[in-house]
């Protein structure tokens, strides 16, 4: 593709504003692992909020969602639009509880929640475990995207792609911390929405597609824009709707909705000013994740289904990319081709930003698990802030490194999505459970780790070498938390809780609602405030009924179908006002009890 004078002017001014942000912070982040990793704990919800949906919209996104729709439909997105039903757990439940605990990282919980060797080790191994094995899978899927696109629109070979994109992405993660990242993430956000956006609009003028009634109406997508599944297509459903809706949502973790947070999640949480500012910041996050973003991504995989109806099209269209990366994620850089210059530098720059933001993200986060909670943990307790800073700076750079190895393995994103998925089937009951009923222990969690690893690892390399009969990847996943969540339970009851003095520090620190502590704490001490389980699970379902009736309602508007789209429209106005209503008597602890867990975290 030929770039003319006015694309390569949009991208130099976007890769100069944000390198100029990322050079402001370079001495702010270098003040201390605070600094670097938790901004001082000093953002606002919003700011914290969108960084984590620019985190979440990264090169691979797009590519992901026409991948699903190209060969399931729109409907096929709820593999994904089910984790609306974790995201709003979180913002209701445990985004509180998280600010609560003061941790520097999501994994210094262990030894907030668990006692003794068992604690220490599953900090230390869940640190490189996450931070090293899950983070550069992440990192690698995001970076094959980048091959992907860099190769229909730039025409750069995947080896040149992967060293630029690592080299410039690691100085600036480097350099500026969280500071940097979640002040640039607010930029790149907007340039990414903005790119997405556009390419939507000038995908629906293609002659192919005849507009949005065009796109519609064309009897080549019959079947492909319905928002549900076929209910009477039990081999569809169950995949597609009844397993996400009903298991996954729970059982699985997987970065960015993990059962109860965690992650790079938690982390903005642990970020934020004070408990309330916490949860607005994830009630944003899924707003804008879920409602706002989808439908430009929608529209540009249904149009690609008409420009480019299978896989040779593509390939001839492009017939100087590498055939092993022809796949049907390639059709939504395919489809930038159509922008005029000027917007279409503009389109580059907005996935560039979307790589940046991710991968800057997953950077940070992934070396306060290595430098936190195994580097000053395990081998040097003692060193100065700055030693800590330079250690984080280095395993930043290596971090990028061996994503980048992985990413040349890797063929496309939705083969990432489920490898991921089943790694981490069978291990969310643990992750919401083990704040509400003491009984959850270090064991439980190092049992589900491992367990969940070794079913993922045997149907991945193993089960069809074997001879045995291919298994549907929803099965796999059920079969995955079964046989880990009987496994993680066989072991706790098999094994001693945490220490009592554990226990009744954890309950003191985080005072969890529910009738899960009473039998072995002394709660008299906690003062209550105000909080309940009902108004928590109130606010969970309208959160729901919110973002669900707002982006179901956006595609009956698309569709043309406007009785339907104003249904949706006063669903979601009548529970915005009510959760509007319920928000302030959530029960949040004062702005001193967050000002002394700053202090003793």
């Amino acid at each position: 593709m030929h770039l003319a004078g006015i694309d390569w002017a949009v991208m130099a001014g976007y890769g100069l504003v944000a390198l100029a942000v990322g050079l402001y912070f370079v001495k702010r982040a270098g003040q201390g692992v605070d600094e670097f990793f938790l901004s001082g704990r000093k953002l606002p919800w919003w700011l914290l909020g969108t960084s984590m949906v620019a985190t979440t919209f990264s090169t691979d996104t797009p590519n992901l969602v026409t991948d699903i729709v190209r060969t399931g439909g729109v409907s096929g997105n709820w593999i994904w639009w089910a984790y609306l039903i974790t995201g709003m757990c979180t913002v209701f439940f445990y985004a509180k509880l998280w600010r609560r605990s003061g941790a520097l990282t999501d994994m210094g919980f262990y030894e907030l929640r668990y006692s003794g060797r068992p604690a220490a080790f599953l900090r230390g191994f869940r640190s490189i475990y996450l931070g090293v094995f899950f983070n550069v899978m992440i990192m690698a899927t995001v970076t094959m995207a980048a091959i992907k696109i860099s190769g229909v629109l730039l025409g750069v070979d995947k080896y040149t792609t992967v060293v630029v994109c690592a080299t410039v992405t690691a100085i600036y993660s480097a350099s500026s911390g969280l500071w940097g990242v979640v002040v640039t993430d607010l930029l790149l956000f907007v340039i990414a929405m903005i790119g997405s956006v556009a390419a939507a609009i000038f995908a629906l003028q293609q002659p192919a597609v005849g507009g949005l009634s065009g796109l519609i109406s064309n009897p080549a997508l019959a079947g492909k824009l319905n928002f549900l599944p076929d209910f009477t297509d039990w081999h569809t459903l169950l995949p597609v709707f009844i397993v996400p809706i009903a298991v996954q949502w729970w059982s699985t973790w997987y970065p960015g909705a993990e059962p109860g947070g965690g992650g790079y999640v938690a982390q903005r949480m642990l970020a934020a000013r004070n408990e309330k500012e916490s949860m607005f910041s994830t009630l944003w996050f899924n707003i804008a994740h879920y409602a706002l973003r989808p439908w430009p991504w929608i529209l540009v995989a249904l149009c690609s289904l008409l420009v480019y109806p299978t896989l040779d099209s593509i390939q001839a269209a492009f017939p100087n990319l590498d055939p092993s990366i022809i796949g049907h994620d390639l059709a939504y850089p395919a489809m930038l081709v159509f922008l005029p210059h000027g917007l279409l530098g503009l389109a580059i720059a907005s996935l560039a930003a979307a790589y940046m933001s991710t991968i800057s993200t997953h950077l940070n986060w992934g070396s306060s698990y290595i430098v936190d909670d195994f580097y000053r943990r395990f081998i040097s307790r003692d060193a100065s802030d700055r030693h800590y800073v330079l250690v984080a700076r280095i395993s930043t750079v290596l971090l990028i490194v061996i994503a980048s190895v992985v990413s040349l393995w890797l063929e496309n994103a939705l083969q990432a999505f489920r490898i991921l998925l089943q790694i981490g089937a069978g291990t969310g009951l643990i992750f919401l459970f083990r704040w509400f009923w003491w009984r959850i222990n270090a064991w439980a969690e190092i049992a589900a780790m491992i367990i969940s690893f070794l079913v993922a690892i045997y149907f991945e390399f193993f089960h069809g070498t074997l001879g045995f009969t291919e298994i549907h990847p929803s099965m796999r996943l059920l079969i995955g938390v079964g046989i880990t969540t009987l496994g993680w339970i066989t072991v706790m009851l098999l094994t001693r809780p945490a220490s009592q003095e554990t226990l009744q520090s954890f309950y003191d620190k985080i005072h969890p609602l529910g009738p899960g502590w009473k039998k072995v704490v002394d709660t008299s001490g906690v003062v209550e405030s105000g909080e309940t389980l009902t108004a928590s699970f109130l606010g969970w379902f309208l959160g729901i009924a919110t973002v669900y009736s707002a982006l179901f309602g956006t595609g009956f508007f698309l569709y043309g179908k406007t009785l339907l789209g104003v249904i949706c429209t006063l669903v979601f106005a009548v529970s915005t006002w009510f959760l509007l209503k319920l928000l302030p008597g959530l029960g949040f602890t004062s702005d001193e009890k967050n000002a002394d867990v700053n202090q003793s975290g």
